[in-house]
């Protein structure tokens, strides 16, 4: 009866929660925030500086300003508008969906000091003179054009104005007349009318003769408006002067179809990826790998709802590290699993083996998840926005991918163990009856992999010379080649194609000449040629942006995104990146000290740097741009790598526990060896499933993540190289070197637990 219940409730579970997730996740996923990358939009990154002199640029200032630029956006009719404070004098503007990119960037700029001066640029009355919020778009009365009207609070004031100006009337031609009532919107010191007025198109908004007196508080602006630009200008004075000066620092700016296209791919790779991740666990593991796809199917589910309630911005990078989550809640089954399948061959009951199996497992999974967990940590703290971004989504994938792997994996195949279905079923975990010993038989046997039986520390010398060979290979290809800096270092301009026909490279340049904005470089990419990417060394200015996207999209039918970053900037993300890896580095050091010893930390380190270097060096020999996000691929990788690497080290730590005491080198070897061996089918396992995602964003998912994706599938297949065949190797001859002087004991510490001399 407790047998069919527990099976019963099982499909119980599952059939709920499968109705839970079939019925609200789509309503989910259209409610996630999307960013600029995935449905198109800018963001800016604004240097501040108050208008006034005496005035500290203090965090009212900064709040004020957002309050302004926010009244402002709604005023646009923007929903998705994230405009946030950064550090002491910045403000980052991200505007999703904009339809009209033009207008929504003119009307955060502009500061919006409306004044009202003569033809010697003395200021006659300012936009405290104006009532608030009575600015509107009217239609002249004598010419039928749109033009902008505006009510004073004090209409003797203007009486008093115009009756001066009047007074200085005579028929003369327009630029020399006196009369003029000149509007200027952000009048800054060492504008002159007499030079704008020379120009096609003057800074100022109009200037207007002033015949008589006028007695009213109604004011009218003229100028060459159109019906949306008048109202765009009633929309700015209504909304506020800005009390501050803004300067671009950084911006990126893409096309909504570009947004589109990379959405559509990306999702697609994800359900391709994540699907062929599924069969592959479920045809390693059978039933175990049947419950680890239910507990992944939760996983990404809670992701994405926990991610909505938080109102978090999904980007390209966010939906690769919701991927990267999977690897990590597999790698936990697959510890879990490996660890249940090594109970049974040791002639255990099925109930005892996955007793035994998730407990052993659980320290290597906590310990390898709050190592990547740092990692994410520190991206968080010092990356960009889109960085941040993906930081947000791996620290959430690893929390969300942790409980279900263990909590849930337990629970779901808890029902089955305890319902003596499984007893005489050891086939249903992977075990063949041939391979299972008595229990009664206490003689230790080999570890195979994949049925044979491997000697990896007698190669040892052959993987370190391997390696060093392969570092002065790497050394030599950043010595001659160097890295491809993106603008993200080196400041300058990135504008990217994609187009829905082939590209030809000698027309782009052609039009690039018509525009006055010929290219450092044009490289054609995608398969058929359909996209490019267009390189400036200087800084693209911000009104020729709009010409740009209007150009490409006229011409080529292409849509566009186009990034632009300053040399302030740039010096910022070389230095944030430095830091980043450095911190990430001392973390990782501190921790694996504290859980295990030092020279395991200092082993691990030196494992990590293998890994950072060889991404560097590929990167270096095949001159793929070199950008913010492959830094934030090297952290994750760092966060995976060391993951693996203690999970090795968590089962020397155990092997040399039930030694107590290693008084010679070849058994300190042997311990070594039985270790890799034992975790070195999970390290296969893990990096084939976490693989196949990588490869689906690299062949199938949106070509400005390519990068990204090469950076990772690198760093996994290095990673997984240095945990097996460097790092435990490392730590071998480093602790054998004296071992009989000094024999390694285990002794259990308040702290660690890590092999003592």
């Amino acid at each position: 009866m407790k047998t069919r219940g527990r099976i019963v409730a099982f499909f119980l579970i599952v059939l709920v929660l499968a109705g839970t997730i079939g019925s609200t996740v789509t309503g989910i996923t259209k409610d996630i925030n999307l960013g600029l990358d995935l449905q198109g939009g800018f963001e800016v990154l604004y240097e501040v500086e108050p208008v006034e002199e005496d005035q500290e640029t203090d965090r009212a200032l900064l709040e004020s300003t957002v309050r302004i630029l926010n009244e402002r956006v709604d005023r646009l009719g923007i929903s998705e508008a994230n405009i946030d404070i950064e550090g002491e004098d910045r403000i980052r503007v991200q505007l999703a969906g904009v339809e009209n990119q033009e207008e929504a960037r003119e009307l955060l700029s502009t500061s919006a000091r409306l004044s009202f001066r003569n033809v010697d640029d003395e200021q006659l009355m300012d936009g405290s003179d104006l009532v608030e919020g009575a600015a509107s778009q009217d239609f002249s009365q004598q010419t039928n054009e749109p033009i902008v009207t505006l009510q004073l609070q004090d209409a003797s004031k203007f009486r008093d104005i115009t009756s001066e100006l009047s007074s200085k009337y005579e028929p003369v031609p327009f630029p020399q007349r006196e009369d003029l009532l000149v509007i200027w919107m952000d009048y800054q010191e060492g504008d002159s009318f007499a030079e704008e007025v020379q120009k096609d198109d003057p800074k100022y908004v109009s200037a207007a003769g002033v015949k008589e007196t006028l007695n009213t508080a109604n004011v009218m602006i003229e100028g060459n408006f159109t019906v949306d630009s008048a109202q765009r200008m009633a929309d700015i004075i209504n909304a506020g002067s800005l009390p501050v000066n803004m300067t671009e620092l950084y911006s990126n700016t893409v096309g909504a179809q570009f947004g589109e296209q990379a959405l559509d791919k990306t999702v697609f790779a994800a359900i391709v990826g994540i699907g062929i991740v599924f069969l592959v666990i479920m045809a390693i593991y059978r039933f175990p790998g049947v419950i680890a796809a239910i507990n992944l199917s939760i996983y990404i589910y809670l992701v994405l709802l926990i991610f909505n309630l938080m109102n978090g911005v999904l980007t390209l990078q966010g939906i690769a590290a919701l991927i990267l989550g999977v690897g990590m809640a597999v790698d936990a089954n697959v510890i879990t699993f490996e660890r249940i399948k090594e109970e049974l061959r040791e002639g255990k009951s099925i109930q005892a083996a996955f007793k035994a199996g998730s407990k052993n497992s659980l320290r290597a999974i906590v310990d390898a998840n709050i190592t990547t967990l740092l990692a994410a940590a520190v991206l968080f703290i010092f990356g960009t926005s889109s960085v941040k971004g993906f930081a947000t989504m791996l620290i959430l994938s690893i929390v969300v991918s942790f409980l279900t792997a263990v909590y849930g994996t337990r629970l779901l195949m808890g029902l089955w163990v305890k319902s003596k279905f499984l007893k005489n079923r050891p086939g249903w975990f992977g075990v063949k009856q041939k391979d299972i010993q008595d229990i009664a038989d206490t003689t230790e046997r080999e570890p195979k992999v994949f049925n044979r039986e491997l000697n990896v520390v007698r190669h040892r010398k052959k993987f370190f010379v391997a390696s060093a060979i392969m570092v002065i290979l790497g050394a030599m290809s950043l010595g001659i080649f160097q890295l491809n800096p993106g603008i993200d270092f080196t400041s300058g301009s990135r504008i990217q194609l994609a187009a829905d026909n082939r590209l030809n490279a000698d027309e782009i340049e052609s039009g690039l000449d018509e525009l006055g904005m010929e290219a450092k470089s044009v490289v054609l990419t995608g398969d058929n040629n359909d996209g490019a990417v267009l390189r400036y060394d200087r800084v693209i200015d911000e009104d020729r942006i709009s010409d740009i996207q209007t150009y490409f999209q006229d011409h080529f039918n292409a849509d566009t995104s186009v990034s632009v970053v300053s040399p302030i900037v740039g010096e910022e993300l070389v230095k944030n990146a430095l830091y980043a890896v450095a911190i990430a580095s001392i973390g990782i050091v501190i921790y694996v000290t504290l859980r295990f010893e030092l020279f395991f930390a200092m082993t691990s380190i030196i494992a990590l740097v293998h890994d950072a270097f060889f991404i560097l060096a590929i990167f270096s020999l095949t001159r793929i741009e070199f950008d913010v996000t492959i830094v934030a691929a090297i952290l994750t990788i760092i966060g995976y790598s060391i993951n693996d690497t203690i999970v090795t080290f968590d089962r020397i730590r155990e092997n040399l526990k039930k030694k107590k005491r290693i008084t010679s080198f070849k058994e300190l070897a042997k311990v070594v060896n039985r270790s890799l061996v034992q975790t070195m089918t999970r390290s296969i396992n893990t990096t084939v499933t976490t693989m196949i995602a990588v490869l689906a964003f690299l062949f199938l998912g949106a070509q400005s993540i390519a990068g990204f994706a090469i950076a990772l599938a690198v760093g996994l297949l290095a990673g997984t190289y240095s945990s097996l065949f460097l790092a435990s190797q490392l730590w071998l001859v480093w602790r054998g070197k004296n071992i009989k002087e000094k024999p390694v004991v285990f002794a259990k510490k308040k702290r660690s637990e890590g092999p003592q001399v």
